[in-house]
């Protein structure tokens, strides 16, 4: 190995101190811990599915802009006809053009905390310094905190996860306005459970010449697909374009999302069915005596003081696996569910109340 540069030699400091996104094995479990949709697509659609995909041309390159899908995707998303949209293999490519596009600026990243680890780990991966701003003792967003670090770290983005993720609640729509109002840079509105939460900000792209929208579909039943787009002002959408590496969406991604796309009301149905359960996961945590937080998304913020890590333990020896929150220093006492099929919660809530 004599002369040969080893990673230390070659990485920028940011990536070798830096930690991967970690992705716990599920195998064999009731997974419960990843805010999927537990719906797969319905056995009479599986054929027509299958059969779309038919004619897909593996051996050429996918369309580098399926303008077909984009239009389909801005009318799902009701998406002002003005915006622009670009698309991502998930939301977490899109999060890594936006913060890659910044980077040479030298301007931080601001968020709250807790929020989506995502932002804090891009971030700093590119080497930018991340400031979050805590939520509150409810886990509500603090604005004047919010407005008062952003004139102090004039970032040059703000990401805002809308529901927040992991408090599963709904920033104000007035902050929401006043920080795009105040903010130096972009503000950055990431609805990755917009199907659950019923609220979405897009009408206000446009309003705000410093506002984009971030949206997934993998919530809504198609996280195998990792389709994620960014709206926003064509001036935006443009220049950001320029990053993203070409033919990023996959021939069989586009026409499967497609497909689900001409299906709708089959995702609206599942994510119909996934508020009711989480009422009623919710209610029933309650009813053990739980301090549970009241959420729009697909999963649930509950407390466990002195005994999170154990009852996480507990849950996974019983075949299901939550979302723990190791070493954070807010949120040690506190487990996440994502909300399952009714057997699947029903599986849960029976094990976690044998552990209590």
């Amino acid at each position: 190995m004599s002369g040969k540069s080893l990673p230390q030699d070659l990485l920028r400091p940011a990536v070798l101190s830096s930690h991967a996104y970690a992705v716990a094995d599920s195998s064999g479990l009731i997974k419960l811990d990843a805010m999927e949709n537990p719906y797969g697509l319905p056995e009479s659609l599986r054929g027509a599915w299958l059969e779309c995909l038919h004619d897909a041309e593996l051996n050429r390159y996918p369309h580098a802009r399926p303008e077909e899908l984009m239009r389909a995707l801005a009318l799902h998303g009701g998406i002002p006809a003005d915006m622009e949209l670009m698309l991502g293999n998930g939301s977490d490519e899109l999060i890594q053009i936006l913060i890659s596009a910044v980077a040479g600026a030298g301007r931080p990243i601001l968020g709250v905390d807790p929020t989506f680890v995502m932002y804090r780990i891009i971030a700093e991966q590119q080497g930018l310094a991340y400031h979050a701003v805590p939520l509150d003792g409810d886990f509500q967003l603090d604005l004047p905190a919010f407005l008062t670090a952003m004139e102090q770290h004039h970032p040059a983005i703000v990401f805002l996860d809308w529901p927040n993720n992991p408090s599963g609640q709904m920033h104000p729509v007035a902050s929401l306005e006043a920080i795009c109002a105040a903010a130096p840079g972009l503000v950055v509105v990431d609805e990755a459970y917009h199907a659950f939460s019923e609220a979405s900000f897009a009408d206000q792209l446009g309003r705000w010449p410093n506002l984009l929208l971030l949206r997934t579909l993998s919530k809504e039943g198609l996280a195998g697909l990792r389709l994620g787009f960014l709206a926003g002002p064509p001036a935006w959408i443009q220049e950001l374009d320029k990053l993203r590496l070409p033919y990023n969406i996959n021939i069989l991604t586009q026409k499967s999302a497609s497909f689900a796309l001409q299906h709708a009301e089959v995702l609206a149905l599942q994510a119909n069915e996934i508020r009711t359960q989480r009422e009623f996961v919710y209610e029933r945590l309650r009813d053990m005596g739980l301090q549970v937080l009241p959420s729009r998304a697909n999963f649930l913020l509950f407390a466990v003081p002195g005994r999170a890590a154990a009852i996480h333990t507990g849950l996974k020896n019983a075949g299901i696996l939550l979302k723990a929150f190791t070493g954070h220093p807010r949120l040690g006492d506190y487990l996440r569910v994502s909300i399952g099929t009714p057997a699947e919660n029903r599986a849960f809530l029976s094990a976690l109340e044998g552990l209590l």
